[in-house]
């Protein structure tokens, strides 16, 4: 038996060392959070949306997962459902969490959102226990030409709750919701809030050419943001996630990018993108935690097959009042996942 060279053992234990790193950090897709007391959690894509807990944003526990299996109504609604619950959102609203996620086949808009609800994120806690209340908004192919995944719910300055959605097709919706967050409220109020150009050439139930998504509305100071996520995710090396944003004084928009064009007219100013490191990037959320503003979002990782991680960047503002972030803190931000 002929041992291994010093040189190579140096460089198995390197490539070991490298392997073990990657598998220390949370490669979370399409990432949301909330706070409840001293205790971040981060939820995402997957099956049953297994959520994570953290009391430093770094350091990041598997709490539990939301379902143990699958909505009841999933395979009704899309047949090719494969068991991976999509784009969650989670907010906090009168003594209550609202989770927000999307069941959906790839590339088609055979899909629907549901929430559910529970008193605390707390698993230790016996108030804790996720409640589904079943569907709030559903996409039929040929029908809608819009699709029902992404959610994002914000509750406006005057008290009355909103959901932001959309991916592809004519672009992003925001539709008013009811008082108690599960359903559309009547009569029923939509708005486009952002697209980009497409083929009128293209199929109705083809998603498209009109690469934008996962909208998320943050409110600082006197206007509402929309972030957005253009081109592609999901396609490992040939991904090029990119972040955009604009902005209204009225959350019904119209949301205008920095040189003044309407985002439901292509518009939308460059955030953050891409890198050789960090090749796309994507599908964020944003947050006020304590002092300081928070960007979310996922990025992959070149050195990793493009696996994508978590990543979360202080969001600084301009003198005109736009975001910031340091594509330096991609490198920063390493997260790290504890058994």
């Amino acid at each position: 038996m002929r041992l291994p060279s010093l040189p190579c053992l140096a460089l198995l234990c390197g490539l070991l060392l490298t392997s073990l790193a990657f598998a220390r950090q949370v490669d979370v897709h399409d990432p949301v959070m909330a706070k409840e007391g001293d205790t971040y959690y981060l939820f995402s894509t997957g099956p049953g949306i297994t959520f994570y807990s953290s009391t430093d944003m770094k350091s990041w526990r598997k709490a539990g997962r939301v379902f143990a299996t699958e909505p009841e109504w999933a395979r009704r609604v899309a047949p090719e459902f494969n068991g991976h619950l999509w784009a969650p959102d989670i907010v906090q609203h009168k003594g209550q969490f609202y989770l927000y996620y999307s069941v959906s086949a790839f590339g088609k808009n055979t899909s629907a959102m549901g929430v559910t609800v529970t008193k605390t994120l707390d698993t230790s806690s016996p108030d804790y226990g996720w409640k589904d209340q079943g569907i709030v908004l559903q996409s039929v192919p040929h029908r809608d030409m819009w699709n029902a995944i992404d959610p994002a719910v914000i509750v406006d300055e005057t008290g009355t709750p909103w959901m932001s959605f959309g991916s592809f097709w004519a672009g992003l919706k925001l539709v008013k919701l009811a008082e108690n967050l599960t359903a559309l409220a009547e009569p029923q109020e939509w708005h486009t809030i952002a697209k980009r150009e497409r083929s009128i050439l293209q199929d109705d139930a083809s998603a498209g050419s009109a690469a934008i998504e996962a909208p998320f509305i943050f409110k600082k100071g006197d206007y509402y943001y929309l972030f957005a996520s253009w081109d592609k995710c999901c396609r490992g090396k040939d991904s090029d996630y990119k972040v955009v944003v604009g902005r209204a004084k009225n959350i019904r928009g119209p949301y205008l990018d920095k040189d003044g064009v309407d985002m439901n007219h292509g518009g939308g100013s460059l955030v953050i993108a891409g890198n050789k490191d960090w090749i796309a990037l994507g599908h964020n959320s944003a947050y006020t935690f304590g002092k300081k503003d928070y960007l979310v979002l996922h990025a992959y990782e070149t050195a990793d097959n493009y696996l994508q991680k978590i990543k979360i960047l202080e969001m600084t503002w301009d003198k005109d009042a736009w975001p910031v972030v340091d594509a330096k803190a991609l490198d920063r931000y390493q997260s790290k996942l504890i058994d």
